[in-house]
């Protein structure tokens, strides 16, 4: 598990803002889109496994994954979050 004082010191590679670990019900939307495979990073490419956990960037536009334990911070690995279905 991340701690949340390492979680404080994380920023987004692009942009530099802080990053703020996901949610329950937003990491389940996402991985219910991986399933789907619906659902591509940045970089264009499908994700094909489903998040351990991801973190959010302050303005709520982009996610980076969590595998492992291991935060993602690579700007082409960030998951766009306009591209998440909206429910309902």
């Amino acid at each position: 598990m991340i701690s949340a004082e390492f979680i404080a010191m994380l920023r987004c590679p692009e942009t530099r803002t802080p990053l703020a670990l996901a949610d329950a019900a937003l990491l389940n939307r996402i991985n219910s889109e991986i399933r789907a495979g619906r659902l591509r990073n940045r970089g264009d490419q499908v994700i094909a496994e489903p998040l351990d956990g991801g973190l959010v960037r302050q303005d709520n536009a982009m996610l980076y994954p969590i595998v492992r334990d291991i935060p993602v911070l690579l700007a082409d690995e960030g998951i766009p979050l306009d591209q998440l279905r909206v429910e309902g």
